[in-house]
């Protein structure tokens, strides 16, 4: 197994970047941090997600437009954790950017490491990409079928990096994430929204009956698999799922938040969303077995130390 030496985490102002930044850092390696500061949500508090990174080593570019051969001179493992997230803000007039910055900004970025003789890049892909999948827990041979236009470009990127491999002997390891959560979720994502709605009286809008089942994957789990994903002797063009193993419903997350806060959540229902699968669920054996890789927060714990960051950060 080869240890990287120079890094570059694209996204790395976000939630799960942000946190592999301070790993790569904290284990020794030097990092370049790539990131756009989209206006996606607010960027005080992507600024506030690398404010303990030295900013000689944060370096603010547009993957789909500027040119990457400087910050990748050098560099031997790319993360590539950038891209447009959400599902709902994929459809209507929202999927430019969405096939901007998840399927341009990957296709330059793997031209980019090829011309720069990176060693490997680890690509952040979705769960998304299997849609409502006809079986669980769900393969890696499954059948890809998205069910929204996020999901179409997650995979798509997947593609590109498998092509980048076969035609250009790039080795990319595609690691696809179900429901990350934990401090520094963004601040749309349902975890963030429940919590917030818990300490504060607040109303959360609870889209479908909440018997949607997710795999919850903690973020700091999703971490460890991107640092194992860097040096595993594994296939180049390899696809991994990273799944935390707390597959449950969204209304017991909701109970689960009510008893850590010790307060009631107020639900607005609305009918089911757009693109909005009713199940996840992952097998995990193939990253277990090839990656070395195991979860390793529980969702009650997972929970906890969310609900902590909030506490501390918003009061």
């Amino acid at each position: 197994m080869t240890v990287s030496q120079i890094a570059v985490v694209t996204g790395a102002a976000g939630f799960i970047g942000s946190q592999l930044t301070e790993r790569l850092v904290a284990d020794g390696v030097e990092v370049r941090a790539v990131d756009s500061f989209t206006d996606y949500y607010d960027q005080s508090a992507k600024r506030r997600n690398v404010a303990a990174v030295d900013e000689s080593l944060i370096f603010e570019l547009d993957l789909a437009l500027d040119d990457l051969s400087s910050v990748l001179e050098g560099a031997d493992v790319v993360y590539h954790l950038a891209g447009q997230p959400g599902v709902r803000g994929s459809f209507g007039a929202g999927f430019d950017d969405y096939t901007k910055w998840n399927i341009t900004a990957t296709q330059r970025l793997l031209e980019s490491s090829v011309a720069s003789g990176v060693r490997r890049v680890v690509y952040s892909s979705s769960s998304s990409v299997y849609g409502a999948a006809e079986r669980f827990p769900t393969t890696e041979n499954d059948l890809p079928a998205p069910v929204s236009p996020y999901g179409v470009t997650k995979l798509a990127a997947e593609h590109l990096c498998r092509l980048y491999a076969r035609n250009f002997d790039l080795s990319t390891v595609s690691l696809r994430y179900f429901t990350v959560y934990g401090p520094r979720q963004r601040p749309d994502m349902a975890m963030h929204r429940l919590i917030e709605a818990a300490l504060h009286d607040g109303t959360f809008h609870l889209n479908g009956d909440g018997s949607q089942i997710r795999d919850f994957t903690y973020v700091q789990d999703a971490v460890s698999a991107n640092r194992l994903a860097a040096e595993a002797d594994v296939a180049s063009g390899s696809v991994y799922n990273i799944g935390g193993g707390s597959s449950i419903s969204l209304a017991s997350v909701i109970d689960t938040i009510e008893q850590i806060v010790g307060n009631r959540i107020s639900l607005e229902r609305h009918g089911s969303a757009s693109g909005d699968p009713p199940r996840t669920g992952a097998d995990i054996s193939a990253a277990r077995r090839e990656l070395g890789w195991n979860p390793s927060v529980t969702i009650e714990d997972g929970l906890g130390a969310q609900v902590e960051w909030h506490r501390n950060l918003f009061g």
